[in-house]
Order: C-alpha cells, then structure tokens, then sequence
C-alpha cells in the first residue's frame, strides 16, 4: 500500500509538472495558430503513456538508482575495502582509489550508452547524414568521452583538487578544437556534451559523487559531492570532435598514400 500511495503521489506531482508544457503547446495551436490538434486521440494516448513512463521512472529513480550510486561508492571507497583495515589514513595516496575510477569509467560508459536522450540524438544524426553518422558510432563515442569525464571527476574528489582548473582546461580544449574541427561536426559535438546529462545519468553520477565525497576523509559532500556532472557533460564534446577529427585525418593520410603509390 505504501508503494502504490508513492507511486499515486509521484504521478501527481507528474502531472503538475508536466501541466505547463501542455498548455502552452494547446494554447499556442488553439489560440494562436486557430487549427484543431491533429491526430488528437494519438496525442492525447501518447501523452498518457509520457506520464505514466515518467511516474514508474521516477519512482524507480529513488528506490533504485539513487541509493545504488551512494551505495557502490561508499562501499567501494571503504577504508575495509581500499586499506584492509577500519581506519583510513588522515591523507590517503590517490593511487588507493583505483578502483573507484574504473567503476567511475564503466557507469559513465553504460548509464550514457543507456540515456535516452542520447539515443534520439543519435537516432536523428543518422537520418539527417543520411546514414553517414552511425547512431552506434555516435552513442559509443559519447559514452567513451562521459567514462574520461566521470573518471577525471572522482579523481578530483578523491584528491580534493579545485574544480575550475579541469573545467577551464577541458574548454580551452574544446575552444582550440572548435578552430580545426569541421563546421558540420561542431554543432553535434556541442548537443551530444548537452544530451549525456539527462535521466539516467544524472541520478546515478550525483549519487556517486554525494556517496564517494561522504567517505573520503577530509572531503565535504556540499563542496566535492557535486561537479560530477559538469565533466559529464564537457568531455563528449572533446571526443566526439576529436573522433571526426581523428577520421578526417586518417582519410587524408590513406588518399595520399594511394596518390603516391
């Protein structure tokens, strides 16, 4: 009963959210445009189905996602697990914390390959290239550049580095690859860094980061638990410019090697 009386609150709660963005799309096509809404009853079905989805989603979120981020870094920065021992050192080496950056690596990999947001992204380059951009391609691409990111972040947590110097260095990166990169390229780039922040990624890399930054010594979960997202969302950009950077160049060194042979 309990379960079913939160999934009821969370539907309303839905509801209400959702509520502005409806009646601003059937203010603007009744109002404004003076047309009725075609396909009104597929509308109206797949609205339903948007409400539910995000109600079952949230709910899962809080029971589900949400305490296995916090959980797996506590347990995986335990002093029992990285030292052997109840007591970790007032200091502790960075290089103790091996492991958290692998799982850091691998969530930020599969949560990305997983985001949904990124799939329609994916879904909509390779239509508009007419197949030239491979959605598999696209999304792995991504998710390889969120792993460096959710990485490089638990790295700064785990040492307590300030957060503006990986952020300003990771954007003049990205500032000198928006000089060579090809125009086509670079508009992509920029929304697939935009789209890896989104549903599935978010909760679990803020779980991490709040549960990761609760358990290394010295670190403050209101200052270090946060900014996991950030690096989420720059280093997609630096990847996949990087990759067609990286292809376009390796065309031309294969076209002059047959000119020359």
């Amino acid at each position: 009963m309990n379960m079913l009386f939160e999934i009821a609150q969370t539907f309303v709660a839905t509801c209400r959210d959702v509520s502005p963005v409806l009646a601003l799309i059937v203010g603007f096509q009744i109002i404004l445009l003076r047309q009725p809404i075609p396909h009104l009853r597929q509308v109206v079905v797949g609205f339903g189905y948007v409400l539910i989805g995000l109600t079952l989603f949230l709910v899962g979120l809080e029971k589900a996602l949400f305490p296995l981020g916090k959980i797996m870094a506590q347990q995986l920065s335990a002093p029992e697990f990285v030292f052997g021992s109840e007591m970790a050192p007032a200091h502790p080496e960075w290089q103790a914390y091996t492991w958290v950056y692998v799982f850091a690596a691998f969530i930020g990999f599969s949560t990305t390959i997983a985001e949904p947001a990124l799939i329609a992204v994916a879904y909509k380059a390779n239509q508009v290239s007419a197949g030239t951009i491979s959605q598999w391609g696209l999304r792995l691409v991504v998710a390889f550049g969120v792993a460096i990111g959710i990485a490089l972040g638990t790295f700064r947590i785990v040492t307590g580095t300030p957060l503006f110097l990986y952020i300003a260095a990771g954007y003049l990166i990205v500032v000198v690859q928006t000089i060579f990169a090809r125009k086509t390229i670079i508009p992509l780039a920029y929304d697939s860094g935009g789209v890896t922040t989104s549903t599935v990624t978010v909760p679990i890399v803020a779980a991490l980061g709040l549960g990761l930054s609760a358990t290394i010594p010295g670190r403050n979960p209101a200052l270090d638990g946060f900014g996991l997202i950030a690096f989420a969302s720059l280093f997609p950009i630096i990847t996949v410019m990087g990759y067609a950077q990286i292809v376009e160049l390796w065309a031309t060194i294969r076209l002059k090697f047959q000119k020359e042979r």
